[in-house]
């Protein structure tokens, strides 16, 4: 169970967070998050689960366009042509932390949870998944103008469901 956020999230959630972490933690696994309209919420939530937390090396909260290129070495470029809220950048992002860190699987998730600019879809959001020796798997999910905190929680759905597909992967395979 986690601890810190338990009051605030649906128990599948918190039990999806829990497996994953066993299942990294039996495969010797270590995870790794980037996260942007999630604000280091996954990463609270894999280090909130006892007895496993240890699982999770690290995460990055790259809020901003210069914290992505800065920390997980997304290039300007890239961000200036796609947006921060883009499939490419999403890739960037995951490519980056695993590159920066010493884990096994990085995640992570840009989006608008909630009105951004006028042209901003709210509840955009993209995610990628990286994994040493795979090919990086992306989602893009439109969870509409929901609201940040429900976005943000949909978004914990997402994220482990696709951690979870990571561990699936044989060795040697490539993903999605």
């Amino acid at each position: 169970m986690t601890e810190t956020l338990s009051p605030v999230l649906p128990t599948e959630i918190e039990d999806a967070a829990a497996a994953v972490l066993t299942r990294a933690s039996d495969a010797g696994l270590m995870l790794a998050t980037a996260e942007s309209c999630t604000g280091g919420l996954l990463a609270s939530l894999l280090t909130d689960v006892q007895g496993v937390s240890s699982i999770f090396e690290r995460g990055f909260v790259v809020y901003s366009e210069d914290a992505k290129c800065e920390l997980l070495h997304v290039a300007r470029d890239k961000v200036d042509r796609c947006g921060a809220v883009s499939r490419e950048v999403a890739l960037a992002m995951a490519d980056g932390a695993l590159a920066a860190s010493h884990a096994d699987i990085a995640l992570s998730i840009t989006g608008f949870a909630g009105p951004g600019g006028p042209d901003d879809e709210p509840g955009l959001v993209h995610f990628a998944c990286a994994r040493k020796g795979r090919d990086t798997a992306h989602r893009e999910a439109h969870f509409g103008d929901i609201g940040r905190g429900p976005t943000r929680i949909a978004c914990l759905r997402v994220a482990l469901e696709m951690i979870g597909q990571a561990l699936d992967q044989d060795v040697g395979l490539g993903g999605t």
